[in-house]
């Protein structure tokens, strides 16, 4: 049966409404997942006086399979943690990992008859022996409230499992929540996988009596054969800044990249080798600080890329394709809510573990201008990958 996803006008728009009843919640059995944190290496990129933590509890996987069985999503306990994998008939596959709300694999039907994975992931030891898992599709987000006279940094990633839609036949939504400091901001992350596509969706809800600022991005690593057999079409004409590539404990990047060899300095040199030409925010004097920001114009309809380039471009239209000519497959990146698009591609030079740099890693961000929520408003944003290759 075909999805009735559609793309219209550049926008990917998924199914708004699933007929599925809700499930309800009994108040005894706990729906939440266990901490991912002895998986994963954790970088802050925002440090302000006051962090903001929310306490979660330990995993039941007997009520998970019990209250959400028949949607088909299963789970499986991974080290004490959860793994929730999202089944279609027509093949299609989505795995989270929780309470983090990382997207590990998105495994869709091709024109060939066959199943290919459209994510990357890597699995690497950490510092003290633990898995540290990188790539795939991941929220990094950072919100700024008061708390009486502090400024409250808060990093929402423990996430709650709180209601499943949808069946195996049609599409299957996973919906999670987060709650911040005295739950007066209300989140909600809704996966939801369809025969042609993949959904994440984030809801925000502000309940404090004075503004939310928040800057972040929804960030995926889409797998490729090599940045040199992959081309980024439809995003010619738009404005691009150059930024180091971001800090995230979920993103995959180079070793030559890592803070311990001076990032920003690196990348920036990087940067006016391969684009000479590019304008700058401080020409006065000719000189060129280091806190500056490099801008240009997309000027290639077909963009290669095999230069490593870290862009945040403004101004891009609604979708893009990525065309990886080593796959002969593509695949349609489309947002929604978000002002601003991310590019970052490892290159295809001076990598010597090779098959695990070959991704390029997009996004949907707001790091140039942040999303500011008055008091009581709501705010929808989202990335959707669409499978054109049915």
């Amino acid at each position: 049966m075909a999805s009735t996803s559609l793309f219209c006008s550049n926008i990917f728009i998924p199914k708004s409404t699933i007929t599925t009843s809700t499930r309800k919640t009994p108040p005894t059995s706990p729906q939440f997942c266990s901490p991912f944190s002895s998986y994963i290496q954790h970088k802050r990129e925002f440090q302000l006086p006051k962090v903001a933590s929310v306490p979660y509890q330990p995993i039941n996987f007997d009520y998970l399979q019990q209250e959400f069985n028949g949607h088909g999503v299963t789970f499986e306990e991974v080290g004490g943690n959860c793994k929730a994998k999202m089944e279609l008939k027509n093949g299609s596959i989505a795995t989270m990992l929780l309470p983090s709300g990382l997207i590990t694999s998105y495994k869709a039907p091709m024109w060939h008859g066959g199943i290919v994975e459209l994510l990357h992931t890597a699995v690497s030891e950490g510092e003290f022996g633990d898995a540290v898992i990188q790539g795939g599709v991941s929220l990094n987000f950072n919100i700024q409230a008061h708390d009486d006279d502090d400024q409250v940094s808060w990093s929402p990633n423990n996430w709650v499992l709180h209601n499943i839609k949808g069946n195996a036949e049609e599409s299957i939504q996973v919906e999670l929540i987060n709650k911040g400091p005295d739950s007066k901001i209300g989140l909600k992350y809704i996966v939801t996988l369809e025969e042609d596509g993949l959904g994440s969706e984030l809801e925000i809800s502000n309940s404090n009596s004075l503004p939310l600022h928040m800057t972040g991005s929804i960030l995926t690593h889409v797998t490729v054969s090599s940045p040199e057999a992959t081309y980024a079409i439809g995003l010619e004409r738009s404005n691009y800044y150059s930024r180091p590539p971001f800090e995230s404990k979920f993103i995959l990047s180079p070793p030559d990249s890592s803070e311990e060899k001076g990032l920003g300095k690196i990348w920036k040199s990087s940067v006016r080798q391969l684009f000479p030409g590019l304008e700058t925010n401080n020409e006065t004097d000719g000189s060129q600080g280091d806190d500056e920001d490099m801008n240009g114009e997309e000027m290639d309809t077909y963009k290669q890329l095999k230069e490593r380039i870290s862009l945040v471009y403004t101004d891009a239209p609604r979708s893009y394709t990525l065309i990886d000519r080593g796959r002969r497959n593509s695949i349609l990146v489309g947002r929604n809510g978000f002002d601003e698009s991310y590019l970052y591609s490892p290159g295809s030079a001076g990598i010597e573990d090779y098959s695990k740099y070959a991704y390029i890693c997009v996004g949907q961000a707001a790091v140039l201008q942040p999303i500011v929520l008055k008091p009581e408003d709501v705010w929808k944003g989202g990335q959707y990958l669409h499978n054109p290759n049915l």
